[in-house]
């Protein structure tokens, strides 16, 4: 009985952590992923992803004319935002040490931690 007791204490430890990254280059973005993925691995947890978030194109339409003179010709300028979101079963101190990695410059890492 003694031994269903101390199961549970090691269960109610493990908690499931949700990682989003988000980035304009997606070949950072995968980068970190992999590097975020290989680390989990190789402490053996459990993860599910990377899911890839739809793009975001965030659009903006101006006149090429300065003084507002001339032909009405526009430019269009985009930015796209890419996103992934990865899952992980695991304890909190452990999520600290995958999480210690060099993220390259412009990606932005969010850790959410919900008990499961």
């Amino acid at each position: 009985m003694g031994d269903k007791k101390a199961q549970v204490a090691d269960d109610a430890e493990v908690h499931r952590i949700r990682i989003t990254l988000t980035s304009r280059d997606v070949k950072a973005l995968e980068k970190v992923c992999a590097e975020l993925i290989r680390g989990a691995k190789d402490l053996e947890l459990k993860v599910k992803g990377p899911v890839r978030i739809p793009t975001k194109v965030l659009k903006i339409s101006t006149r090429k004319s300065p003084c507002g003179n001339g032909s009405n010709t526009f430019d269009t300028f985009e930015m796209r935002i890419h996103k992934r979101v990865i899952d992980l079963h695991s304890q909190t101190d452990v999520v600290r040490q995958i999480t210690s990695i060099s993220i390259e410059p412009g990606v932005e890492v969010e850790v959410v931690i919900a008990d499961s």
